[in-house]
């Protein structure tokens, strides 16, 4: 087995700039580090349990991430959260709502298309039992 002790998400953008004002601004993701030259600067943000990180570059007509990759995001609250996406200007492609498995989410997507599943865990849902 591996002990893992830390884990990220390497995300290539097609515009590094772009991708990362949308991750700090618009998700308002906490920046837990920068590195690099300033202008090509590689960003690490907080991702609850893990960290994104946005550096380098992918060439267009390549997509920064494969057709499958989604990135999941659970919130306390996904009005509040809908709320704050909304008002930085981010187009919500499904709106807030309550799945058969019983968790209430939303979907978004990247400026590369990278699509990012809001999630917030209900208070009666099996999730949150602790026996």
């Amino acid at each position: 087995m591996v002990h893992v002790l830390s884990s990220r998400i390497l995300l290539r953008p097609t515009d590094l700039e772009r991708s990362r004002a949308f991750y700090r601004d618009v998700l308002g993701l906490e920046i837990y580090r920068e590195f690099g030259p300033w202008e090509e600067r590689g960003t690490v943000f907080f991702l609850g349990g893990g960290y994104l990180e946005v550096s380098g570059r992918t060439e267009p007509p390549e997509s920064p991430a494969g057709p499958g990759m989604r990135l999941w995001l659970q919130v306390p609250d996904i009005e509040e959260a809908r709320r704050q996406i909304t008002e930085a200007g981010a187009d919500i492609l499904r709106e807030p709502r309550r799945e058969p498995w019983g968790l209430l989410e939303m979907w978004l997507a990247d400026p590369d298309g990278v699509r990012i599943c809001v999630v917030e865990v209900p208070a009666d849902h099996p999730m949150r039992y602790r026996p």
